[in-house]
Formats: C-alpha cells, sequence, structure tokens
C-alpha cells in the first residue's frame, strides 16, 4: 500500500508538471505573438484593426505610470493588416512598426535571427521577415518587397523595402504573418504622423497581471486597457483548464488507491480483533480505538506522499531544462506549444496532492476505523 501511494503521489505530481509545462509554453507563444501581458488600444482596434484607430503615444500621467510601475518593457507599436509582396508572390501579413530597442526588451530575441540582422533604429529602411514566409514569398535575405496597406482615407498606401533579416520563431504560423519594420516609416507611408495602433506592456510573469489596473486608470475610459487573458481568452481557458485538470487527475488516481486503502486497513482491523478487544476490555473507548486506525493510516498516507514527493521532485528537476517532443512537432503545434516540452515542478502541485490524498484517505479510512471501535469486547477476546 505504501508503494501504491508513494507511485500515485508521483504520478499527480510528474502529469501536473508535464501540463504546466505545456500550458507554459503554449502562454509564451501567444505572448510572443500578442506580445506582452497587458496592452492599451483605441476601444474600436480590437473590432476594426485599422489606422483609424489609433492612438497618441504615451503622454501625461499615462507616460508617468508607465515609468513607475516596476515593469521589464513597454513599446508603442503600429499593427496594421497589410499585404506583402515579392516579384513572385504575395501575402496577407500583419506590418508591426515598432522601436527596434523597446521590442528587444519586450520580448523579441536576436538569437531568432537566422540570417541578416535585426531593426537597428527607428528610422531603419529594412524590413525582417520570417523564414516560412521568404519560403512562400520565394525571397530571400537582400531582395526587395513591396509593403501595402490602407491610409486613414481608406487610400492605397505602399512602399518598397529590402529584407534585411530573417528570423524563426517558435511556430511556424508566427513566421507567416508578421512582418517586422521601424516604427517611423511605417507612420510616413500611413500617413499618421506620430500615431501608434497599441502600447504593449511587460512585467515578465503573466501569472500576475493585477498591476494592469493602474494603467487603466492612468489611460482612461477614452483608452481600452485589457491584460492578456482578455485579449487572448483561448489561453486564459487554457491556464485556468490546466489548475482544473490537475485537481481532476489527482482526485481520480487516489480515488482508484483509496479502494486497496480500505482493503489494506479493513484486513489490518479484522487481523487484529483480539488486540482491539483487549484494549477495550482495558478500558480504552471506542473513539480512542478510531482515533488509532485513524493515525496509522495517517501515518502510511504521510509516509507515501513524502516518498513520492521527492520522487517527482527528483524525477522533474532535470526534465526542466527540456523534452523533445519533436515527433509529435504538428500535433503541438496544432495546440500552440513548440517541440520542446518543458516540464514545471511547481509547489502548488505538491500542496494540492498532499490535500487530495489526505482528505480523501482519511475519509476512506473512517469505515475501518468505525468496524474497529464497534466490536464487542467479549466476542473478540473470544476470537481465535
Amino acid at each position: 500500500m505504501l508503494s501504491a501511494i508513494t507511485l500515485g503521489v508521483w504520478s499527480m505530481v510528474f502529469m501536473s508538471a508535464l501540463m504546466r509545462g505545456m500550458v507554459d509554453e503554449m502562454v509564451r507563444g501567444g505572448l510572443d505573438t500578442l506580445p506582452g501581458e497587458v496592452q492599451i488600444h483605441h476601444p474600436a482596434y480590437r473590432d476594426d484593426p485599422s489606422v483609424t484607430n489609433s492612438i497618441g503615444q504615451p503622454e501625461g500621467e499615462l507616460l508617468r505610470v508607465l515609468q513607475s510601475i516596476p515593469l521589464e518593457a513597454w513599446s508603442a507599436r503600429v499593427k496594421v493588416p497589410a499585404v506583402i509582396a515579392s516579384e513572385r508572390n504575395s501575402r496577407g501579413v500583419l506590418l508591426l512598426g515598432v522601436d527596434p530597442v523597446a521590442e528587444l526588451a519586450l520580448g523579441f530575441d536576436a538569437s531568432d535571427i537566422i540570417e541578416g540582422r535585426f531593426l537597428i533604429d527607428e528610422m531603419d529602411k529594412g524590413v525582417v521577415i520570417g523564414a516560412s514566409l521568404a519560403r512562400r514569398l520565394e525571397t530571400r535575405l537582400g531582395k526587395r518587397i513591396v509593403l501595402m496597406s490602407q491610409d486613414p482615407d481608406n487610400n492605397v498606401a505602399e512602399r518598397g523595402a529590402r529584407v534585411v533579416g530573417i528570423f524563426k520563431a517558435r511556430l511556424e504560423g508566427t513566421e507567416d504573418i508578421l512582418v517586422y519594420a521601424a516604427r517611423q516609416p511605417v507612420q510616413a507611408m500611413l500617413g499618421i504622423n506620430t500615431q501608434v495602433s497599441e502600447i504593449a506592456v511587460s512585467a515578465g510573469n503573466y501569472r500576475d497581471v493585477q498591476w494592469y489596473q493602474s494603467l487603466a486608470v492612468a489611460a482612461g475610459e477614452q483608452l481600452e486597457t485589457l491584460p492578456w487573458y482578455q485579449l487572448d481568452p483561448y489561453l486564459g481557458s487554457m491556464l485556468k483548464m490546466q489548475d482544473g485538470f490537475a485537481l481532476v487527475f489527482m482526485v481520480v488516481v487516489f480515488l482508484a488507491l483509496s479502494f486497496g486503502l480500505v482493503n489494506t486497513l479493513v484486513m489490518a482491523v479484522y487481523e487484529r480483533v483480539r488486540e482491539i478487544g483487549l484494549m477495550q476490555a482495558l478500558g480504552m473507548s471506542p473513539g480512542l480505538i478510531m482515533g488509532q486506525v485513524l493515525l496509522e493510516s495517517t501515518l502510511l498516507m504521510l509516509f507515501g506522499l513524502t516518498a513520492g514527493n521527492v520522487l517527482a521532485f527528483v524525477s522533474i528537476k532535470p526534465l526542466e531544462s527540456g523534452i523533445d517532443v519533436s515527433a509529435v512537432a504538428q500535433g503541438m503545434a496544432m495546440m500552440g506549444a513548440g517541440t520542446v516540452l518543458y516540464p514545471s515542478f511547481a509547489w502548488a502541485d505538491v500542496l494540492m496532492s498532499t490535500a487530495v490524498v489526505l482528505i480523501l484517505g482519511l475519509l476512506a479510512s473512517l469505515l475501518p476505523a468505525w468496524r474497529a471501535s464497534r466490536f464487542d469486547p467479549i466476542t473478540a477476546l473470544g476470537k481465535n
């Protein structure tokens, strides 16, 4: 029974670590595309992401709050639907006009550039595209492309640019859709002066974004300030599902183990009928006998919990550097995760498994303990 509890606790924590790692990868992949844990937009921008729903650069109280909250980075970005055309093909994309320094601080990894370079400053005339998009356009580093979008008067705005960098993303879909350009050339092409589409903000911890309320107050009701789980409800629901899945899995596992626990305790009680009868004859109350059986059950579970949690810790920690799951890469990509899974050991999972085992274990132990406390001393002492 001790071995079964140990194995059950290990499986609870280990599966929760795998699930947590997968969900973390999905959320991080989504935040790379957003990016940031909080974004500020024009109230109509999410329904109509055009230049007509642009906002001004942060200033006044909003700028003061952005500079006073302990944030990792923030960036004012132009983000509009566009068409990119090479000499052979064209594709619909999302054109990002960025401040390169702020974008790198916000989360773009310079090591993702596999050819060429990233943008140098806000005046850079080049563009950076994804490796998958380069293949689809049949273009390469150094070739010229044409960017087309709409200006505030709904006229076609376009400009030519040279591909100065090609990046590799965690998900191929990201490579297909995102095109990076410096912010000022994009603003000049669209005729929006210094206006931007969004202000993206990151504090480095997507699980704690309560600080966004200070930004919302500073931005005012004329702007929409939302955390990532409202910007992408799918990712938010996945994070909630992870906690619910972990709890359900733990309950199911220990419900199966509880049958073995009950059987073990019942057999232990019936093998000690004379011993229990003798204790009753010497004056031990039924309540104390019941407490003794529950104490034995609790000690059994505590030993199993300790061994199972230690086993989970030593088996998960070496795997946190990553598990290659490229054999099922397409399936992982469909869920928004990469080809490397990073299990995440969390003490919250340990505490949850401990609570589930102790609560359900004690409930399962009540029947054998109650049966032991109901023995008749004379009948029990007469047992052979």
